[in-house]
């Protein structure tokens, strides 16, 4: 069943290419789908496309629908290996939003056909997707705080242990384990800010847009944004129908924002555990070996983080050129954007999460810097102690230059780095109250309180 047909068939082959892996993506869709016919219902009897009672009723149908739809996972991966999943989409049946509207007219009969009144399949599309991404985009925001708070627990453990700092892979200056990991915390506080822009795109309404020009009936958009949580509209209609791309394009670049951080870890992690540094180590389990080599430690789970993160990373890329040099209004391009974004979400919060399992497992070698290979770290150390006795600092550059390649090059370990961000003063008090700042800012609370008391009403 398509909501577009009429009385003749589509050529076999271009119903398969044309629906490609669509129903499977719509899987993620269904519970968001019901919400969205549900406020659409509810708004439909204010303005007397409905009576009061037919939105009731529905609404009903489509809460029982809804409460089908979560007695199984609905990843597509996974909805495949249920034997009788109680919510599927039927073989004949083009999308989710025909297998909910057949769903509500076998059931309910006529009552049921008045559902799509106002309403196109391309702003129903374009709800779910929305409501979807919101939904995954406040996931990804809870792993990214779980991540950041450990990232700084582990920076305050280990802020005593020095660890060699580089500039282009050469020795450059003293670091240390709790400047290394607090720069990774303080990066996903930037991240989140990305994901928050993100969450702001996608958090308007466009819902009413229909085919991407309005209603001849006298709808009321606000009350279905007020209904589904949303903070604003996407006032203008051509727009909302626009916006469907260039959301999808700002979520992925907020994921490729967060995939850099963790591809970044993942890579420092990887050299760090080399013999040749040897600065981390974990326990075995975690770690693997070689089918010849039985010394070996690999650092597998890094590895694969930093390789699913680069592809992550591409991702705003391949949106913006499926999306590239479409004029207005609606384009069947736009469909293929499912199976690109949905599955990132995932793949970044296993990342986040496998992350986290290396980081609180790892262990730090002490007094790294005693060894004399690493002693031209401290050479900018000599060299401000000069300038602190009253040499002028290019003079000091100059003799420590000539001490080193004389071979007279003295130093010491000690370190007294004191100004805000260094090794002294890792500031990670400011840097979690720059991140509570941000994750304050989003709206989760008032969107889900919304659409709980849209499912109970």
């Amino acid at each position: 069943m398509k909501l577009w047909q009429k009385n003749i068939d589509s050529l076999k082959e271009v119903e398969l290419f044309t629906v490609g892996r669509d129903r499977e993506f719509d899987l993620l869709l269904a519970p968001f789908d019901v919400l969205g016919n549900i406020a659409h219902a509810r708004m439909l009897a204010t303005v007397g496309l409905l009576t009061n009672e037919e939105a009731a009723i529905l609404a009903k149908e489509l809460q029982h629908i809804y409460a089908t739809i979560q007695q199984h996972p609905s990843l597509p991966e996974k909805a495949a290996g249920v034997n009788d999943p109680a919510f599927v989409i039927q073989d004949d049946v083009e999308d989710v939003h025909s297998q909910v509207e057949f769903l509500l007219t076998q059931k309910l009969g006529d009552i049921g056909k008045k559902i799509h009144s106002a309403r196109s399949r391309n702003d129903q599309v374009l709800v779910d997707v929305k409501l979807f991404l919101r939904a995954e985009l406040e996931q990804t925001v809870h792993a990214v705080q779980s991540l950041f708070e450990l990232l700084i627990a582990k920076s305050e453990e280990f802020r005593e242990c020095l660890l060699p700092g580089y500039t282009h892979l050469q020795l450059a200056m003293p670091s240390s384990f709790g400047l290394w990991l607090g720069a990774y915390a303080e990066s996903l506080v930037d991240d989140a800010i990305s994901l928050k822009a993100a969450y702001d795109i996608v958090n308007k309404n466009p819902l009413g847009s229909a085919a991407g020009y309005g209603s001849s009936f006298p709808i009321n958009r606000t009350l279905t944004t007020q209904l589904l949580g949303f903070g604003d509209l996407n006032y203008n209609v051509v727009y909302a129908q626009m916006g469907r791309g260039k959301a999808e394009r700002n979520v992925a670049m907020a994921l490729a924002n967060l995939a850099e951080t963790l591809s970044r870890l993942s890579m420092d992690a990887c050299l760090f555990l080399n013999q040749n540094f040897g600065f981390i180590s974990f326990p075995p389990q975690l770690t693997t070996g070689s089918s010849i080599m039985p010394h070996k430690k690999n650092p597998d789970v890094f590895e694969l983080i930093r390789s699913y993160c680069n592809r992550i990373k591409a991702l705003p890329n391949e949106i913006m050129m499926m999306t590239t040099n479409l004029p207005s209004g609606y384009h069947r391009d736009l469909q293929l954007l499912k199976e690109h974004l949905f599955p990132a979400f995932t793949t970044i919060r296993s990342c986040m999460e496998m992350a986290g399992l290396m980081l609180s497992n790892m262990e730090v070698k002490k007094d790294i810097l005693q060894d004399e290979k690493y002693k031209y770290l401290f050479s900018v150390e000599e060299v401000n102690k000069l300038v602190l006795e009253g040499l002028p600092f290019r003079d000091a550059y100059k003799k420590v230059g000539l001490d080193i390649e004389a071979g007279q090059f003295t130093y010491s370990t000690e370190v007294h780095h004191t100004h805000e961000g260094s090794i002294g003063n890792l500031c990670n008090h400011k840097i979690t109250a720059n991140m509570h700042d941000v994750l304050s800012s989003f709206a989760f609370d008032e969107s889900k309180a919304a659409l709980t008391t849209l499912l109970n009403g």
